[in-house]
């Protein structure tokens, strides 16, 4: 700025001096015109003998300095045009965000502010949306930064196109949207039903180079009802809801309330003492027996992990698995427990499979199956004794994706396991075209089949539909022996649940192993065998070997 002023100082002198040039030259314009023009008229009538020469010169003079006079004030009024131009457009650049139109942050937070104040003194409310696009990392992982800009400009033109003209709406950065609406406070229905609308475009696939890419959105709606309210207070909460829509699952719109800002706490606590924990080996796997239901004989375990928190104790997989997945940690985090799971089941009997969730955000990186195939190499465990279980849900996002990363597994010699059957939408073809060696009914299914019919006849059809295509069946949450034997009667072949034995840990799991004779090598290190089960007295086998 300093730098600009001297010449700024310095043309509004020479503007100045150029303007008195001007005057001095019409007053003597005025002046020395009227004798020029008589003196003239005199000639042409015959009475005198023409114009004084210096007067002429002078009036000459005169109308050279108004024409340059004239020519000055068109330049000044371009430079002034010009540089109003100029400062709208850097106005208009620092306000706004490119790829999008839409307004950016500062000026969101700016111009927010004001609408919440104006709002309030008319006596209405202000409604401010916040919208997330689901997945949209992935979008960039798998197609490309272009992909993803596409995306953003499509969502951005949807949200314009459902959104009134007197909306204001902003791009806060990445893949989130916010959009403030000005409403009567007994028109609150109008603004579920623009939320609903909104939710629902931005589910439509975006076409972008042959491709169909979805995405879907999370939106949190936050409420301005007095003028006390400030942006920064409103764009956390409505964060806050936009959160908890995608711990309810995602693709939805919910209000913020009072109570969601404690379950926001408690999730960045888990974040965190998930980036801290698994640096210092917090995550461990815990093993649930698998058995052949006809013999009783054990087969295999399932790996699930647990958190052997120093804060908090055990905690449950259920607990830290979805935010783990939420922040992008799942990866790193599934693979560092299933090496330590394959490093334990090195010293198992060969005949005993360990099985593995994979879940579905690892599903989207392109690099899953290598990563794995590296991770068996490293290790030295046999993949034929490895068993891969994919949730039913994670076919549908990108199941040309999906189907390379499980066809190099199992050209790898790795079994592929269909997790949760019945939960989801599989159909024929995707069984089919996916080279699935086993199917897994889900555990409510079997929870529930001895008290309803429905759930015991989707059982019988996943039992025979297994049959007809040469698969395997497993049964989850076997819990008594009336179910055990209930399932044997239908056919299924493998059985997992608390009739069999919880989740154990590593070291009781060797113990067991131990007493059957199915352990090839001495099992762990002290350290490593000290680590106890999760569940105390963990109950042994139903069925001997």
């Amino acid at each position: 700025m300093t730098a600009r002023q001297p010449d700024r100082s310095a043309g509004a002198k020479r503007d100045i001096i150029a303007g008195g040039i001007v005057v001095a030259a019409i007053l003597l314009f005025v002046g020395t015109g009227s004798n020029v023009m008589q003196a003239l008229v005199r000639t042409l009538i015959g009475l005198g003998g023409g114009p004084d020469k210096l007067l002429t010169a002078t009036l000459v003079l005169n109308i050279a300095l108004i024409l340059f006079g004239w020519r000055r004030y068109e330049d000044l009024n371009r430079e002034i045009r010009e540089r109003t131009e100029a400062e709208q457009r850097a106005r208009y650049l620092a306000d706004t965000d490119p790829l999008t139109g839409f307004l950016n942050r500062r000026a969101l937070l700016a111009d927010g502010q004001r609408l919440i104040a104006s709002a309030a003194a008319e006596r209405r409310h202000v409604a401010l949306f916040l919208l997330d696009l689901d997945h949209f990392k992935t979008v960039n992982d798998i197609h490309g930064h272009a992909a993803g800009d596409r995306v953003l400009q499509v969502a951005a033109e949807r949200i314009a196109a459902i959104l009134p003209p007197t909306a204001t709406m902003a791009r806060l950065g990445g893949d989130e949207f916010v959009a403030m609406l000005p409403f009567d406070g007994a028109a609150r229905a109008n603004i579920d039903a623009l939320a609903a609308e909104l939710v629902g475009a931005l589910e439509t696939p975006v076409a972008h180079d042959a491709q169909q890419i979805r995405v879907g959105a999370s939106l949190g709606i936050a409420l301005a009802s007095e003028a006390t309210m400030t942006m920064e207070t409103m764009v956390r909460q409505a964060d806050i809801a936009m959160y908890h829509c995608k711990d309810e699952g995602r693709n939805r719109y919910c209000w913020f309330e009072a109570g969601m800002e404690m379950a926001v706490q408690v999730r960045n606590q888990i974040e965190t003492g998930i980036r801290s924990g698994m640096p210092r080996g917090e995550f461990l796997p815990h093993f649930e027996p698998q058995v052949d239901i006809a013999t009783g004989r054990l087969v295999g375990f399932e790996m699930l992990m647990r958190w052997d928190s120093p804060e908090y104790g055990m905690i449950p997989p259920e607990r830290f698995i979805p935010v783990a997945e939420e922040s992008g940690l799942i990866g790193e985090l599934s693979l560092q427990v299933v090496r330590q799971a394959m490093e334990i089941a090195k010293s198992w009997d060969s005949s005993i499979m360990l099985a593995v969730n994979i879940s579905p955000q690892q599903l989207k990186d392109p690099w899953f199956s290598q990563k794995l195939t590296k991770l068996l190499v490293e290790v030295g465990f046999p993949a034929s004794q490895l068993e891969v279980e994919i949730t039913e849900s994670s076919l549908f996002e990108d199941l040309p994706l999906v189907r390379s990363i499980v066809t190099s597994l199992k050209n790898q010699g790795v079994s592929l396991s269909l997790d949760d059957f019945g939960t989801g939408y599989s159909s024929l073809s995707h069984l089919r075209a996916l080279p699935f060696d086993r199917i897994k009914i889900d555990r409510s299914f079997v929870a529930a089949m001895r008290d309803s019919a429905d759930a015991q006849a989707i059982v019988v059809a996943i039992v025979r539909l297994g049959e007809s295509l040469s698969m395997p069946i497993t049964a989850e949450g076997v819990e008594d022996e009336a179910t055990a034997i209930e399932l044997t009667r239908l056919g299924c072949a493998k059985g997992q649940g608390w009739h069999y034995g919880r989740a154990a840990s590593a070291a009781d799991t060797a113990a067991m192993l131990a007493a059957r004779g199915l352990l090839r090598a001495p099992m762990l290190p002290a350290a490593d065998v000290a680590a106890g089960s999760d569940t105390a007295g963990a109950e042994p086998l139903r069925k001997s070997a």
